[in-house]
């Protein structure tokens, strides 16, 4: 019985987000069908996280337990050929027995686009949140910062499943241009149901006029969801990179490149 990592970027747009679910399809099941045909045993698949319905992945990594006499080389060729077209496996490795992909993470980043244009852009419908409005994106720079650090995020997360605490600890949070979209980048340890939509929505409030960089502090101090900005669309959202700092075999596909 071999651990078997596997590193895939996914467009989410017609899944109900990472894990299993009985209303639609999902990703995780999408790799579990197709490890059945190639390997023709069940398997469980472990995800990093639970990207949720319409959240897309540059970066995904899993792992699962099996029999399996394929190559790992080959391994992503063999997995393609039975994945649908928006899914892809672009690298797997042999990990440690106890490795696992979600609690061996020791970071992840988040990048989410903004299309601020008030016209359309086909090339942009599924992948970016089109904001009507101007952006001023010196001012949601500055914002951005109040983010970072370890402290209480309640004021930035949707009620779902329940938490033993609501701190985490982000490392960066930085708005960039790129192209004619706006990307927001969260690195943190781990992030709470819908904190980083929130975190954007919030920051287009204060690219907007809404609120000032520094009402970005008072909202996180005061742990109140409705004092922050809204939670914005899940196509805009991506997992973007991943850290694993403890498991050499996973180095050459570059996770934090």
């Amino acid at each position: 019985m071999k651990n078997i990592a596997l590193i895939l970027s996914y467009d989410g747009t017609n899944y109900n987000g990472w894990q299993v679910q009985r209303n639609g399809p999902s990703i995780q099941e999408s790799m579990e069908t197709a490890l059945f045909r190639l390997l023709g045993q069940k398997v469980h698949v472990s995800g990093v996280g639970r990207t949720d319905s319409g959240v897309h992945a540059r970066r995904y990594v899993a792992n699962f337990k099996a029999d399996c006499t394929i190559p790992v080389d080959r391994l992503p060729y063999a997995v393609n050929s039975f994945l649908p077209e928006d899914i892809a496996v672009s690298g797997a490795a042999l990990v440690p027995d106890g490795f696992d992909a979600r609690f061996d993470c020791t970071k992840k980043e988040y990048a989410y686009y903004i299309y601020p244009s008030t016209l359309r852009d086909p090339f942009h419908a599924r992948y970016a949140y089109r904001y009507n409005y101007p952006l001023d994106l010196t001012r949601m720079q500055a914002g951005a910062q109040r983010f970072v650090g370890k402290q209480d995020f309640a004021a930035v997360r949707s009620q779902g499943t329940p938490v033993k605490s609501t701190v985490r600890t982000v490392f960066w949070c930085e708005v960039e241009p790129a192209g004619d979209l706006i990307r927001i980048r969260v690195c943190g340890d781990g992030f709470l149901y819908n904190m980083v939509r929130a975190i954007a929505g919030t920051l287009v409030y204060v690219g907007g006029g809404k609120l000032s960089p520094d009402d970005v502090t008072a909202v996180l101090r005061s742990g109140d969801r409705e004092q922050a900005g809204p939670t914005l669309p899940a196509h805009g959202l991506f997992m973007n990179r991943l850290w694993y700092e403890h498991t050499p075999a996973l180095a050459p596909f570059h996770l934090d490149a």
